[in-house]
């Protein structure tokens, strides 16, 4: 053992003298907890990270991978050792392994590539054996049918299985599919009503090279007519009078229709009625043409966008649709016409804060005050942008119920303490950030709620932000909206020092700088767009090293991005120079921090007169739209975690600066309803 590993578990789980968070505490009034003293888990000796990058370059022997036996990463070690070599494997080696992690994510990330390796030699009956029937994974799935196919098990259970892969989606599967189908066809397993069935599937997708493959093993006037159908799909006409009028007709024509009206919604529009005549097409199946049709008018604001979407009928409205009904009305300045499109809305979706903030808004622009009031009030309930802009019309203060556990820091400790925890963290430390979550995953299903919420405590005490955002509310497909009240987990402070100063530094509210990196980065310095913007404030390389250059300061590499207080200071320079182009006005920075400076300035040159809310709910990228809500909210419950009160959200948007500030209360003893989560 290395010297050390021999002593980790000795101070494992030692309380320590972390960082201290900014001396103004949560306010009182709203019913903060003292917060639990940090644990913080020591990261991998430098002897083991070696080891890790060793064995992604060259691999490690047996021998090697003994002298860290005894540490928590000691399986994920020899997984990445072992994955060099899997092709000439030793098959008892493989087993071996995974019989000494059962039940462990390590394990299960072995099998998945173990079982693929063991295809690729044929080792059939080796493949059956470490089988797992949890493996829902399609590629492995069809590798098993075909090592039943390899051993002669193609049994009814086989057949089944077979039929269950090939009605799983209507687009291209895996290529390791094709033998299982193959000899399903063969023994007259896939029928033709089966592969009608795909074929509605892959039309329904739009996916025509599915629907031809399909058409080849038809009888030959039923492959004409499949083949027809996916040239359609390809490209829509009027002619369709030689078609069957089913419903399958309709499902391909409607398809068509909607696909061509993504990019033409004036060609769809005219060809629908007669196609729909012809085919006798129902109201859902019209519905699905003008919907699109409408859907992509409003996103663009075209002059006929009302005409198209007052044409659509009930069924062909979905949430998506009803929001651009009104966000084309708001564009127009259509108050009322916005306000009728709120209520036709279904009730989940029109009482969400956002559509309750808004039609509080339309109810006063068309005259009705006293609605407008009440509205207000229920809006001004949500912790989140929506309603803290409702209570600035009431000017009340804004709604904070928060939530968090009483367990004492010896639970705490417990859980610290769980070996599938500490590898995790270990893991987040090596920069394995997949593996990290493989264990996270694993450690908190076995964890009560309360524990979870510890979990996440201990993650951030250890620098894994993100947990606060991806271990809360919905965890593995089940809801916990009351996890919307755990502020001070889901709003991580860090850096607080360099945010501060800089902030000073450019003239910014450090509160808005905060959130701007938990919208970005949720506090990751390693943080890589696809678009190559880097770490805590997303800056690309370009945009860094000309504001290095403009401030005289040293960038040597974009790696240097990576670097806290250099990516701090030039982000928040970026954010000054933002301001100083769009005169102060904070809402068209965010919307230009997300979508570029070009982009606001088109949105601010097609709707020049729109105020700020409702010029924020009409911006055309759903992104941008949501990023702009969001930092603005953000900001707001940061000022709460660094100050106690905060300044108001409609002053902040416009960038007022010696404004009022507002504090918090708790509405009443049970809690706002919560909203679908913004995180």
């Amino acid at each position: 053992m290395h010297k050390t590993a021999s002593i980790l578990l000795a101070f494992l789980f030692g309380v320590s003298s972390a960082p201290s968070l900014p001396a103004a505490a949560a306010p009182d009034q709203v019913g903060t907890l003292a917060a639990r003293a940090p644990i913080l888990i020591p990261p991998p000796d430098p002897a083991l990270k070696a080891a890790f990058d060793a064995a992604d370059r060259s691999g490690l022997d047996d021998l090697a991978l003994a002298g860290f036996r005894s540490q928590p990463l000691a399986g994920w070690l020899e997984y990445a050792a072992l994955r060099r070599r899997l092709d000439t494997l030793p098959v008892e080696r493989g087993s071996a392994f995974l019989a000494a992690h059962p039940g462990e994510p390590v394990a299960a990330a072995f099998r998945s590539e173990w079982l693929a390796a063991l295809a690729k030699r044929n080792a059939w009956q080796a493949y059956l054996a470490q089988w797992d029937p949890a493996i829902d994974d399609t590629t492995l799935r069809c590798l098993r049918l075909q090592a039943l196919m390899a051993v002669n098990r193609t049994d009814p259970q086989w057949t089944q299985e077979a039929q269950a892969l090939w009605r799983s989606s209507g687009k291209s599967l895996p290529a390791q599919c094709d033998a299982p189908f193959a000899l399903l066809a063969a023994q007259g397993g896939l029928t033709d009503a089966l592969r009608w069935e795909r074929f509605d599937l892959a039309a329904d997708a739009v996916q025509t090279g599915v629907m031809r493959a399909i058409a080849r093993d038809l009888p030959a006037a039923d492959a004409a007519q499949a083949n027809a159908w996916a040239a359609y799909v390809d490209a829509p006409n009027g002619q369709v009078g030689g078609w069957p009028k089913t419903a399958r007709s309709r499902l391909v024509a409607a398809a068509a229709l909607a696909k061509y009206a993504k990019g033409s919604p004036g060609g769809a529009e005219a060809l629908l009625p007669g196609v729909a005549r012809t085919l006798e097409f129902t109201d859902v199946d019209r519905g699905r043409v003008l919907a699109q049709i409408a859907l992509q008018s409003a996103a663009n604001f075209t002059p006929d966008a009302a005409r198209r979407l007052a044409a659509v009928p009930a069924a062909g409205y979905d949430a998506t649709l009803h929001e651009w009904r009104v966000r084309e009305a708001i564009a127009r300045g259509d108050w009322a016409g916005a306000l009728a499109a709120i209520k036709r809305m279904p009730d989940a979706q029109r009482n969400d804060s956002r559509w309750l903030y808004f039609a509080a808004r339309t109810s006063a622009l068309t005259g009705d005050a006293a609605g407008a009031k009440a509205l207000y009030a229920q809006a001004a309930r949500s912790s989140d942008y929506y309603g803290f802009l409702a209570a600035d019309r009431l000017d009340q203060p804004y709604a904070l119920c928060p939530l968090q556990s009483p367990a004492p820091q010896a639970t705490k400790l417990t859980i610290a303490r769980d070996p599938g925890l500490v590898r995790a963290l270990q893991l987040h430390q090596l920069g394995r950030k997949a593996w990290a979550v493989k264990e996270w995953n694993a450690a908190v299903a076995r964890f009560s709620d309360p524990q979870r919420w510890l979990a996440v405590e201990v993650a951030q005490d250890n620098g894994w932000f993100d947990r606060g955002v991806f271990g809360l509310i919905n965890v593995a497909g089940k809801r916990h909206p009351d996890e919307q009240r755990l502020y001070t987990l889901r709003f991580p402070l860090h850096h607080d020092a360099t945010i501060r100063r800089e902030a000073a530094r450019n003239r910014l509210d450090p509160a808005w700088v905060v959130a701007e990196i938990r919208a970005e980065s949720i506090f990751d310095p390693r943080a890589r767009s696809s678009a190559d913007a880097r770490g805590l404030m997303q800056v690309l390389p370009s945009t860094g090293a000309t504001l290095a250059r403009r401030l005289g300061v040293s960038l040597p590499s974009a790696e240097a991005l990576y670097d806290a207080d250099t990516n701090i200071s030039l982000g928040t320079a970026y954010l000054r120079q933002l301001l100083d182009r769009f005169d102060g006005k904070t809402y068209l920075v965010i919307a230009g921090y997300n979508a570029g400076p070009g982009a606001a300035d088109r949105w601010l040159t097609q709707r020049p007169n729109l105020e700020p809310d409702f010029w924020i709910e009409t911006i055309g990228y759903k992104e941008t739209r949501e990023y702009v809500a969001r930092v603005l909210g953000f900001s707001t419950l940061y000022d709460w975690r660094l100050d106690g009160n905060a300044r108001r959200v409609s002053d902040r948007m416009l960038g007022i600066t010696n404004g009022p500030r507002k504090g918090f209360a708790c509405p009443t003893a049970t809690p706002p309803a919560a909203n679908p989560p913004r995180r």
